[in-house]
């Protein structure tokens, strides 16, 4: 393994409207255990406050917004990215990170978002179910290290499970509708518990 590799991958997860720069969704990732050459620990995220964060997000907004590629470098970072509507998805990594790593990230990402909206990916549908892009986000990376890419299983470990399986306005209380009912949670948690491994 070559010095400089670990596998803090992923510096930023942005998703920025592309109608005014505003911000929807912003992470932004620090290495866990970089080190000063006194051994002191120290932040290696040049955006430590809000105001660093939205300047380089407006940069980044400014300088995408007419590009019809899928990678830049800026501000001495690849950026990879990705226009769904009227949003756009940016995954943000050092400049000695593999781009194919991160271009693999931000494609799992639109695709899961497909595959949970069933509908268009804009700004509006992703503030309505902020929580789903949040977790999906995290199954894709948590503290800057990329653990999945499949949008299928992302989209298995997010989704919701459905809203009403049995109509609760007729559920037949005899003891057959009792063991009925039995038997459909022990099929639900079967059906949960092989998802979960």
């Amino acid at each position: 393994m070559s010095p400089g590799m670990t596998l803090f991958a992923v510096q930023a997860v942005l998703i920025l409207s592309t109608e005014d720069g505003s911000r929807i969704f912003a992470k932004y990732y620090s290495p866990p255990h970089s080190t000063a050459a006194g051994g002191a620990s120290t932040s290696s995220n040049p955006y430590p406050d809000l105001k660093a964060q939205k300047a380089f997000e407006k940069g980044l907004i400014d300088k995408t917004a007419k590009q019809t590629g899928d990678i830049i470098l800026y501000d001495n970072r690849i950026v990879l990215y990705k226009l769904e509507s009227d949003v756009m998805i940016y995954v943000v990594g050092s400049l000695d990170e593999n781009e194919i790593l991160l271009y693999n990230t931000v494609l799992a990402l639109r695709d899961s978002l497909h595959l949970l909206f069933k509908q268009s990916v804009d700004k509006r549908t992703i503030i309505e179910n902020y929580d789903l892009v949040s977790l999906a986000i995290d199954e894709v990376v948590d503290d800057g290290i990329i653990l999945e890419t499949d949008p299928t299983i992302i989209v298995q470990r997010v989704s919701r499970a459905p809203t009403q399986d049995v109509p609760l306005g007729r559920i037949d209380l005899s003891e057959q509708g009792v063991n009925n009912l039995a038997q459909l949670g022990k099929s639900k948690l079967a059906d949960w518990l092989r998802q979960g491994l």
